[in-house]
């Protein structure tokens, strides 16, 4: 476990294995870099051939600097000062981010190069660093070749400006800890394998979650379920021996009278596609289906630890789609918690048909908003591309407050429109909807099911199929799980928490 710190010492008085200092594009001293006597940094970054793009980086071992305790230097590029903002810090850092991991002690002064939001500027350059330096082990013998890295970082500490509030610039590194471990821990869930990371499994680690942190949680058996008229979520889970849960957890942090935000996130633990089988290239992927569940218990446990005052439901729809012999067919028809009923045309169309019982569940509670995310369609992909999600839904101010959020904290998404010719793509003949419309527009006609299943609540689809899971490693992500859109949702509540509490006063 790491533990953060907070100072105004002079960088070169800090102790530290390695005192982080910044770079502009240029290249141009940073906060820190003059106060450091003895050598000329920036005339070695520079005769390195580095010019303060980001992430460059050159480490200088502390011989003959003047009056610093850190062991070394590093001088990090940070793009032009004009552009330097809280993501081009967290991207630059998390950058070198596997480097820092391997060492005990890290100071840094990059926040102060940040501009005026010196809380956003703490927050990013720990998020990035704690982020960047993420590994998935867990299934690492130690027998390999290569051995299991051991990560050695220990203690970060963050050096601030004496003109900053020091109580402000605290409480962003507990928010920075607080939502890096979240997003750690869906991480670590997505990574998981399906062999072990079942429904059954994501209910019990959600029981736990909920039981150290004080949520409310209910784990629907799927007996409950059927009793329930769950029919989506019972219909897709069918065909395997690990039988389907809903996880419903509840944080009251608001007034009782309060009506909550209301989350979901699709949790199908292995999408083989079910009798409508996916090709085997690619299929390994499928572990990940669950992102959105998991991006959801994630945001839950944020929640419970930063107590905004807001009230929050979840209920999050597992299962695992196989094909046997008591799998459910195409043709088929479901009849989910609200009545409706789907005609099941491609059971690789199954996400939907999960979230379909739990958005009329939530639609139950009267909540304020529902927000619902998922892993849903390859459509998103080709239409956004691998970094972006994509947002619909039937309510603007919403939309644009999700997107904005998204915004802050570096997970960028688009809109995409809940277009109201495409509606009749997804009629029926034999059912209320089917679950598939035609093969263009497939993002749209997705969230159009989904839609049906919210009645007047503003809701708001965010399609992350696109930067749930990552084939090569990023900026603050190695290759696998990345935790999007966890930072988002967490964002946007506590937003919301803050703007409630400015009307009551």
């Amino acid at each position: 476990m790491v533990t953060l710190a907070y100072s105004t010492d002079p960088p070169a008085s800090v102790a530290a294995d390695v005192l982080v200092v910044p770079v502009f594009q240029g290249p141009e001293p940073g906060p820190g870099v003059r106060e450091i006597r003895g050598a000329d940094l920036v005339r070695a970054f520079a005769d390195a051939g580095f010019k303060g793009k980001r992430g460059e980086y050159l480490l200088v071992p502390n011989v003959g600097l003047s009056g610093v305790k850190a062991g070394a230097v590093l001088l990090l590029g940070i793009g032009p000062k004009a552009e330097v903002g809280p993501d081009a810090l967290r991207r630059s850092i998390g950058k070198v981010a596997p480097q820092l991991r391997k060492r005990g002690r890290v100071a840094t002064t990059l926040p102060q190069a940040g501009g005026r939001a010196f809380e956003d500027a703490v927050q990013a350059t720990v998020e990035g660093l704690l982020l960047g330096a993420y590994r998935f082990t867990t299934y690492k013998s130690g027998k390999t070749k290569e051995p299991v890295e051991k990560p050695a970082l220990k203690t970060v500490t963050v050096i601030g400006s004496p003109k900053w509030n020091a109580g402000a610039a605290k409480n962003a590194l507990t928010r920075a800890k607080v939502v890096s471990e979240a997003v750690m821990w869906a991480r670590d869930l997505v990574n998981t394998p399906a062999i072990d990371c079942t429904p059954d499994y994501l209910a019990k680690q959600a029981r736990a979650m909920a039981k150290e942190h004080g949520l409310e949680v209910k784990i629907w058996t799927e007996a409950e379920l059927k009793r329930g008229g769950f029919g989506g979520i019972v219909g897709v889970g069918q065909g395997s021996v690990n039988p389907p849960r809903m996880i419903e957890l509840r944080y009251r942090g608001g007034e009782a009278r309060q009506a909550p935000i209301a989350l979901s996130g699709k949790g199908i633990s292995f999408d083989s596609g079910g009798l409508s089988i996916k090709p085997s290239e690619g299929m390994e992927w499928m572990k990940a289906d669950m992102g959105g569940a998991a991006s959801i218990l994630a945001t839950m446990q944020a929640v419970a630890r930063l107590k905004p005052r807001v009230n929050v439901i979840a209920a999050i729809p597992s299962a695992e789609n196989l094909p046997s012999g008591s799998a459910i067919r195409p043709g088929d028809v479901l009849r989910h918690r609200n009545g409706k009923t789907s005609e099941v045309l491609n059971t690789d169309a199954e996400g939907r048909l999960v979230l379909a019982d739990a958005l009329a569940y939530l639609a139950e509670q009267s909540p304020s908003v529902i927000i619902d995310t998922a892993t849903l369609t390859g459509a998103c992909m080709i239409a956004l591309g691998e970094e972006l999600y994509g947002v619909m839904g039937n309510d603007g101010d919403l939309i644009t407050d999700i997107l904005a959020s998204g915004d802050r904290v570096g997970e960028n998404g688009w809109e995409l429109p809940l277009w109201p010719a495409y509606r009749k793509l997804i009629d029926s003949e034999v059912a209320d909807i089917k679950n598939i419309g035609k093969r263009y527009g497939g993002a749209i006609t997705a969230a159009w099911f989904l839609a049906e299943f919210v009645g007047d609540t503003p809701w708001a689809h965010v399609d992350i199929a696109g930067p749930a899971f990552a084939e090569k490693a990023g900026d603050y992500w190695p290759k696998g799980a990345t935790g999007v859109p966890v930072r988002t949702l967490v964002d946007y509540i506590v937003t919301k928490a803050e703007g409630a509490k400015r009307r009551s006063r």
